[in-house]
C-alpha cells in the first residue's frame, strides 16, 4: 500500500474533523475533556478514549460495508469492473458537497447531547469513549460524503482497505487530541488555536472540493468518455 493511499485516508479523516458540523461535535467533546483542566493526565486519557471511540466506530462501519459489498460475487465483480466510472460522480458530488453546493444543513444524530453530558459528568474520564463512539455516528452532509464517497471508495478500489478506515479514523480525532494536549499544557493558546482553525478551515474546505470536482470530472472523461487524457 503507498503512502499517497494512506495520506489520502488521513487527510479525508482530518478534514472529515475540521468541518464545520463535525468541528462542533469536537468542540463539545473538547469541552467534556477540559473538565479535568488540571490533571494533565486525566485530559490525555480522556482525549486517547475519545480517539479509541471513533476509530472503533469507522472500523465496524467499514468492515461491514466493504466486508457486505466484497461478499456477493455479482457485486463485487460489478464494483470491479465499474468503480472507476462511479467514483468520477462521487468525487464531483463529494466536492459540490464541500463547496456548499449541496447538502445544506441536513444531519442525523443518534444520541441527545444535554442526556449525553449529564452521564459524563456523573462517570467521569470513561465516559470519552462512549462519547467518542456517539460524535462518530453523528452524521451531516460533509461527514457523510466523506467518509461514504471518499473514504469507502477508496478501501473498496485498494487491498488493505480496513486499514484504510483505521487511518481515516484517527485522522478524525487528531483534531480533539491536539486541543486537548492544548488544554492540558498550554490552555491559554486554545482560544488562538481555535481561531487560526475556522479560518484555514473555509479556504482548505474550498480547495479541496475544487480539486475533487476537477479529479471527478478527469474520472468521468477518462474511464466513461474514453477519452485518453
Amino acid at each position: 500500500m503507498s503512502w499517497l493511499l494512506i495520506g489520502s485516508a488521513l487527510w479525508l479523516g482530518v478534514l472529515t474533523a475540521i468541518s464545520p458540523c463535525p468541528l462542533a461535535t469536537n468542540i463539545a467533546a473538547i469541552s467534556f475533556i477540559g473538565r479535568q483542566v488540571g490533571h494533565d493526565r486525566a485530559v490525555l486519557l480522556s482525549g486517547l478514549l475519545y480517539t479509541i471511540g471513533r476509530v472503533l466506530v469507522y472500523v465496524l462501519l467499514g468492515v461491514g460495508i466493504i466486508g457486505g459489498m466484497m461478499a456477493g460475487g455479482e457485486l463485487s465483480r460489478f464494483l470491479q469492473l465499474y468503480m472507476n466510472e462511479i467514483l468520477g460522480p462521487l468525487l464531483i458530488l463529494l466536492g459540490m458537497v464541500l463547496l456548499g453546493m449541496l447538502g445544506g444543513s441536513l444531519s442525523i444524530n443518534f444520541i441527545n447531547s444535554e442526556k449525553l453530558h449529564k452521564k459524563a459528568e456523573k462517570n467521569g474520564i470513561l465516559m470519552a469513549l462512549p462519547v467518542g463512539v456517539v460524535f462518530a455516528l453523528s452524521f451531516c452532509p460533509v461527514s457523510a460524503g466523506l467518509f461514504f464517497c471518499g473514504l469507502i471508495p477508496l478501501a473498496i478500489n485498494n487491498s488493505g482497505g480496513v486499514f484504510l478506515v483505521l487511518i481515516y479514523g484517527i485522522g478524525t480525532a487528531l483534531p480533539v487530541v491536539f486541543f486537548s494536549s492544548l488544554i492540558a499544557f498550554g490552555g491559554e493558546y486554545l482560544g488562538k488555536a481555535f481561531h487560526c482553525l475556522t479560518k484555514v478551515e473555509l479556504w482548505v474546505r474550498r480547495g479541496a472540493g475544487t480539486l475533487l470536482i476537477i479529479a471527478g470530472i478527469y474520472y468521468c472523461l477518462r474511464y466513461i468518455y474514453l477519452l485518453n487524457i
